[in-house]
């Protein structure tokens, strides 16, 4: 009997963990020559989620992409979580999908054709839900198995969000519980004892259009998604981009517990040291915030749930409109506050 294909022994890195740290990339994007062209209403300067440029005063491009290496071990799950972590980009951005491009690097010396057809298929039948459609695509030979999707969405120049629309005060609310970027690495490493892959996978193929589409019925001002750079990380960006300091209450934060498991025995995925590394000279941890409490808030996330900044009196009804929608959870985790741009405080209550 054939034994079954394990795509993530053909990875080195797993997911979102695979990204170049946070503190590689702003040094390179901090070099290259600035955007002129006013149509470009956002940019890569605030480090959002995708790219925006105007095509006229009532109609406006969102453009992103984004590939990985196997973050899990069927392929169809792979296709279906890199598809689902490509289109949460243009959900950021308050935006709609509409196409998308397959990005497929593929070792056929490795594995046989069909594991690519079930990657494809799987990503497609996602796509199809979110009422995208994959209208062709580009493939290369690698080392490693690799997939993603470039995708064009449409959004309303005035109805768009960023990651930096956020005001002091406005608290912050997550869709998606984290630690799956923890998770996937125990089962990638054969020591999953506690059988959470399933929960992770079916979390990161959840879309986040529902999430979106509640933030913009209430008037959310600013979102990003939680990917690699982990939930410190990109709130972080956020708050950056908003020039606002933040804090968090590491008690309202919804984490696996599968997550808190494997990261207390060290089970940890190297993107996630690294931006905890990154996050060291921003982020101020109370006391009673371990180094696990902390590699937790790190953890490079795949196909994560988006974080919202929202006005006070706003919020009631995004959390109410969110747990309408069924999100994965819609917990308030800290606010933004008056302070130094980008610079984090977490304690726990």
């Amino acid at each position: 009997m054939t034994s079954p294909i394990r795509l993530t022994k053909l990875a080195k890195r797993a997911g979102c963990a695979a990204k170049q740290p946070p503190g590689y990339l702003f040094s390179l994007l901090g070099q290259l020559p600035p955007l002129r062209d006013p149509q470009v209403l956002v940019g890569s300067a605030t480090a959002d989620d995708a790219a925006v440029y105007r095509l006229t005063d009532d109609l406006a491009l969102v453009l992103t992409t984004d590939f990985f290496t196997p973050i899990v071990d069927d392929p169809t799950d792979f296709g279906a979580i890199a598809a689902a972590n490509a289109l949460s980009d243009v959900y950021a951005m308050g935006g709609t999908p509409r196409v998308a491009l397959n990005l497929v690097g593929f070792p056929d010396d490795r594995l046989p054709p069909e594991v690519l057809g079930d990657i494809l298929r799987g990503a497609a039948a996602v796509a199809e839900a979110a009422g995208v459609s994959i209208v062709g695509g580009h493939t290369i030979k690698s080392e490693e198995p690799i997939y993603g999707l470039a995708v064009v969405g449409t959004v309303a120049p005035d109805r768009m969000l960023t990651n930096a629309a956020g005001r002091p005060g406005d608290w912050l609310v997550l869709t998606k519980p984290i630690g799956v970027g923890v998770i996937t690495t125990a089962a990638k490493n054969d020591v999953d004892t506690l059988g959470a892959i399933g929960e992770a996978i079916q979390l990161m193929r959840i879309l986040n259009r529902a999430a979106a589409e509640a933030a913009c019925a209430v008037g959310v001002r600013a979102a990003t998604d939680v990917t690699g750079f982990g939930l410190l990380g990109h709130l972080r960006n956020l708050a950056y981009a908003s020039g606002c300091a933040a804090e968090v209450d590491l008690t309202d934060v919804p984490i696996l517990a599968a997550a808190r498991h494997y990261a207390a025995e060290g089970i940890v995925p190297g993107g996630t040291h690294a931006n905890r590394r990154f996050l060291q000279d921003w982020t101020t941890y109370a006391p009673e915030v371990t180094e696990t409490d902390q590699l937790l808030l790190c953890d490079a996330q795949t196909s994560g749930g988006l974080l919202l900044a929202v006005a006070p009196e706003t919020v009631e009804d995004l959390v109410r409109e969110l747990k309408r929608r069924q999100t994965p959870c819609a917990a308030r985790i800290g606010r933004l506050a008056a302070g130094t741009p980008g610079r984090l405080t977490v304690h726990r209550s």
